[in-house]
C-alpha cells in the first residue's frame, strides 16, 4: 500500500518541556530559554526525537497497528518554537517510508530519514 501523509505542526515550549519530562532528556538547550539564548542557536531547540514522534504519530493515526522494524534519521537544522513545520511520510507499507520535517518559512530540513515498517 502506498502511503502519502502530510501535516503542519507548530512546536511550542510547553511541548519541549513535556517531552523532556517524559524522555528524561532535560538538556538546557531544549528547556532553558536563558541558557539557550547564549548558545549559537539563540533560543531553545526541539529534541530530535520529538520531531520524529510527531511523524510517527501521523503514521499511526493513518495506519493503526503498524510496527516499526528500523529507522535512520539526520537532523541537519534546528527546530524552534513558534515556527511552523511541514511533516511528511511517504512510501510503501509494509516497506520503507521516507520521513521528513521541513521548516515552512525557509524550507530548511529539520529531520530527514527513513523508517522500515511491517
Amino acid at each position: 500500500m502506498k502511503i502519502d501523509l502530510s501535516a503542519t505542526w507548530t512546536p511550542s515550549q510547553s511541548e519541549f518541556d513535556l517531552f523532556a519530562r517524559i524522555s528524561g532528556d532535560d538538556n538546557p538547550i531544549h528547556v532553558d530559554p536563558e541558557f539557550s539564548a547564549r548558545t549559537a542557536f539563540g533560543r531553545t531547540v526541539s529534541h530530535g526525537m520529538l520531531i520524529y514522534t510527531k511523524l510517527w504519530g501521523l503514521l499511526i493515526a493513518a495506519q493503526p497497528g503498524i510496527i516499526q522494524t528500523g529507522q535512520t534519521m539526520m537532523f541537519p537544522n534546528p527546530c524552534y518554537t513558534g515556527e511552523p513545520v511541514e511533516l511528511s511520510v511517504s512510501g510503501d507499507c509494509p516497506g520503507t517510508l521516507s520521513v521528513c520535517a521541513v521548516r515552512a518559512a525557509d524550507g530548511a530540513e529539520l529531520l530527514v530519514g527513513e523508517t522500515e515498517v511491517a
